[in-house]
């Protein structure tokens, strides 16, 4: 479906295109930042030790990929009252959310909402779900409103020979997610970014995230490049937004179509249809 010809092993990797330099965003703070005293203050998202905001808080400004979850290196609730001084992974029941953004809490570390997950509006005060409460691993600011309109705004739409400017095959997954990177989300890619030899493929782009330094996690964020691993070359495409069911929009190239643009609605899994990794670039 999704294919690079396999002349693209030799000769992508012989082009010679300079490599960008990729600014890693870092995702959580040092444990126990000063700002944190365990009240929860205006522009914070804040779990609470016992269900319908009782006992001791645990304040936060940000992100947070790992807790941690033994002391005395684990984020902990410091506010007084039932539960001070424990870390907070999988021991939180309620939560309040002062920031201006969603926040969505993942039962799994590292933004990991395969299994299960859970998002709070901006003012929000509730009690974690039966599935997540005393099991909340991460949580994650997703910024409000994020979203990419669905287009086909590829340069190269009805090509199906030839090599992109960035060292990809016209038509193929790989360019057009190429494309996208570079031109809605404002980062320079191409098959030699960030010092690779080739991110070539489309199942290799995991493994080459991973060599690069580029964060790759279980579950979607607009922006993102979902990828397929499965299949003889695997499959990439364009998130242009998260759904609240934690279905996903995608913009894509040769799949539905050969060398052409498709949008669809997807989820996450393993299944031909599916995407299990997400690159984020930005």
């Amino acid at each position: 479906m999704s294919r690079i010809t396999v002349r693209a092993l030799g000769a992508l990797g012989a082009l010679g295109v300079l490599a960008a330099t990729l600014g890693v965003l870092a995702v959580a703070a040092p444990a126990q930042a000063a700002s944190r005293d365990g009240i929860c203050d205006a522009g914070e998202f804040c779990y609470y030790y016992n269900s319908d905001h009782a006992g001791s808080i645990s304040d936060h400004t940000g992100s947070l990929a790992d807790y941690g979850s033994t002391q005395p290196d684990c984020y902990e609730f410091k506010g007084a009252g039932n539960g001070q001084g424990l870390c907070i992974k999988n021991n939180a029941a309620s939560v309040w959310n002062r920031t201006g953004n969603t926040v969505r809490v993942y039962y799994n570390s590292d933004y990991d909402g395969s299994y299960a997950h859970q998002d709070f509006a901006p003012g929000a005060k509730a009690n974690l779900n039966a599935t997540l409460k005393n099991n909340n691993a991460s949580h994650q600011l997703i910024s409000a409103g994020t979203t990419y309109p669905a287009k086909d705004d590829y340069p190269y739409k009805g090509q199906t020979t030839g090599i992109d400017p960035w060292n990809f095959y016209k038509g193929q997954c790989t360019s057009f997610a190429a494309w996208a990177l570079r031109s809605r989300v404002g980062v320079a890619f191409h098959n030699q970014y960030a010092g690779q030899a080739r991110w070539g493929n489309a199942k290799e782009w995991v493994a080459a995230a991973g060599n690069a330094g580029v964060p790759v996690y279980n579950s979607p964020k607009a922006g993102d490049i979902a990828v397929r691993l499965g299949g003889t070359y695997g499959h990439v495409a364009f998130v242009t937004s998260v759904n609240s069911n934690g279905s996903f929009e995608i913009d894509e190239y040769n799949y539905l179509y050969a060398d052409a643009y498709s949008h669809r609605t997807v989820t996450v899994g393993t299944a031909n249809s599916q995407f299990s990794k997400f690159i984020r670039f930005k």
